[in-house]
C-alpha cells in the first residue's frame, strides 16, 4: 500500500465522518451516530452499490492494513480514557446501590432475550464451527450492551448530570459495563482456548496473573511517579511516554492471552491511581486525536466490514427481530430496575431510554466479535444497524419520556 492511498483514504474517510457528525448533530443526534452512519456510506452497502469501481480502487482489500493498525491505535486509547472515566466516577461510587437493580435488570432481561433468540439465528448466522453456546452468549452480550461514554456526554452536555435519573442512568451504566464485558472476556476466551477447558483455564488464570501486577506493581509505581513527577495531576511528557509504554504493554499482554487489546486498555485505565485531575489531563491530550481523527477509521472499517445480504429475505426478519429483542430489554430492563429503586415512572422510563444507548461501545463488541470469529459479516451488519437505531432512539425517548423541551437537546456532545 502506497502513502497516496493511505492519505486518500484517510481525507475521505475524515470528510465523510465530519459531514455526517455535522448534518445528525444538526438534527439534534449525537455526532457518533453520524459517524457511524458514514460508516455504513463508505461500505459495499452504499458506496460499493453505487460506485463499485471507485470503492473496489480507494477501499481494496490489500490496502487496508494501514487503516487497521491506526484504528487500532485508536480503540486502545478510547478504552483507555473509558477506564478511567469508570474507574473514577463519583455517580458509580456514590448510588451503587440504586443503580445495581437497573443495572443487574438491564443485563439480565436483554441478555435472557438474546439468549431466546439464538436458536433462530444460529443456523444461518453462524460461522462455520462456532457453537451454539459461544455464539448465543455472544448475541446476549452485544444486546446487553450500554455505551456508557456516550450517555456521559449527552446528559453533561445538557446539564442533566445531577437529576435523579441521570445519575441513576450513570451509575447503572458502569454497573451494566462490568457485568457485559466480564461475559464478552468469558465468550472470546471460549473461543480462544483451542484445547477447550485447558486452554480456558491457561486464559483464565493469565489474566488472573495480570490483575495481579497491574493492581501490585503498575499501580503503586505510577502512584509514585505521579506523585513526583505530577503532583497537580499534569503529567510532563516523560510521564505520558511511560504512560503510553504501560497501556500498549497491557494491550499487547491481553493479546497474547488470546483476548482483545481493547481489554489490556480499559484494565490499565481502571487501575491507575484515581485522580479526576489525571483524568481531565489525560483527556485533554488524548481524547481529541483519538475521537476526531484515529475513531473515524474505525467506524470506516466496520462499515467496509458489512454487507446487503443482511437487508434481504430471511435476513432483514433477523435484523428486525435482533433491533426489537434489543430495544425492549434495555428499556423495560432499565424502566423495570428504576421502579423497584423507587423511582417514578417519567424518571423510570428516562432511564430507560439511555440503557438503550449502546454507540461506540457496540461497535467495539461487534469487532471483537468479528476478529474472534464468533460472528460473521452477516451478524456484524445486523449489529450494527441496531447499534445505529438505538443510539439514535437515545435523545427523543429521553425528551419524550422526561418532559424536555426541544431545545434543552437541540446541541448533543460529539460521543
Amino acid at each position: 500500500m502506497s502513502a497516496t492511498t493511505l492519505l486518500l483514504q484517510l481525507i475521505v474517510i475524515l470528510a465523510t465522518a465530519r459531514a455526517c457528525g455535522w448534518l445528525l448533530r444538526y438534527l439534534g443526534q449525537p455526532s457518533v451516530v453520524g459517524e457511524m452512519a458514514a460508516g455504513m456510506l463508505l461500505g459495499p452497502v452504499v458506496m460499493g452499490a453505487l460506485f463499485p469501481s471507485l470503492h473496489a480502487q480507494l477501499f481494496a482489500k490489500d490496502s487496508l492494513a494501514g487503516l487497521s493498525a491506526l484504528s487500532t491505535v485508536g480503540l486502545v486509547m478510547f478504552m483507555f480514557i473509558v477506564g478511567l472515566e469508570l474507574r473514577s466516577h463519583k455517580s458509580f461510587r456514590e448510588q451503587l446501590r440504586s443503580a445495581g437493580s437497573v443495572g443487574i435488570l438491564s443485563v439480565i432481561v436483554p441478555l435472557a432475550l438474546g439468549l431466546a433468540i439464538a436458536p433462530a439465528l444460529h443456523p444461518a448466522l453462524a460461522p462455520a464451527g462456532v457453537g451454539f453456546w459461544p455464539f448465543a452468549l455472544f448475541i446476549a452480550a452485544a444486546l446487553s450492551i450500554t455505551a456508557f461514554p456516550v450517555m456521559a456526554r449527552i446528559l453533561k452536555d445538557r446539564g442533566l448530570t445531577q437529576t435523579p435519573f441521570g445519575q441513576l442512568s450513570l451509575a447503572s451504566a458502569a454497573v451494566v459495563d462490568v457485568f457485559a464485558w466480564v461475559l464478552l472476556a468469558f465468550v472470546v476466551a471460549m473461543v480462544g482456548a483451542g484445547d477447550g477447558y485447558l486452554g480456558l483455564a491457561k486464559i483464565s488464570g493469565g489474566v488472573l496473573v495480570l490483575l495481579g501486577v497491574l493492581v501490585w506493581v503498575v499501580r503503586p509505581v505510577f502512584a509514585w511517579l505521579l506523585r513526583t513527577h505530577a503532583p497537580e495531576g499534569e503529567p510532563n511528557l516523560p510521564v505520558l511516554a511511560w504512560l503510553m509504554i504501560g497501556l500498549l504493554a497491557t494491550a499487547l499482554a491481553t493479546e497474547w492471552l488470546h483476548l482483545h487489546a481493547v481489554f489490556g486498555a480499559f484494565l490499565f485505565g481502571a487501575t491507575l491511581p484515581r485522580d479526576d485531575r489525571l483524568l481531565d489531563a489525560l483527556a485533554k491530550r488524548i481524547e481529541p486525536f483519538a475521537i476526531v481523527v484515529l475513531m473515524p477509521l474505525f467506524f470506516a472499517l466496520a462499515g467496509l466490514g458489512t454487507t446487503p445480504g443482511a437487508f434481504v429475505g430471511g435476513g432483514l426478519g433477523a435484523m428486525l427481530l435482533v433491533l426489537a429483542m434489543a430495544t425492549i430489554g434495555k428499556i423495560a430492563g432499565g424502566t423495570i430496575g428504576a421502579r423497584i429503586s423507587g423511582y417514578g415512572w417519567r424518571d423510570s422510563l428516562a432511564t430507560g431510554a439511555l440503557m438503550n444507548a449502546r454507540g461506540l461501545m457496540e461497535l467495539i463488541v461487534m469487532k471483537i466479535g468479528l476478529d474472534a470469529g464468533l460472528i460473521g459479516p452477516e451478524m456484524f451488519t445486523m449489529l450494527l444497524v441496531m447499534a445505529l437505531v438505538t443510539t439514535a432512539m437515545t435523545t427523543p425517548l429521553m425528551a419524550l419520556f422526561a418532559g424536555l423541551s426541544r431545545h434543552s437537546v437541540a446541541h448533543p456532545s460529539r460521543t
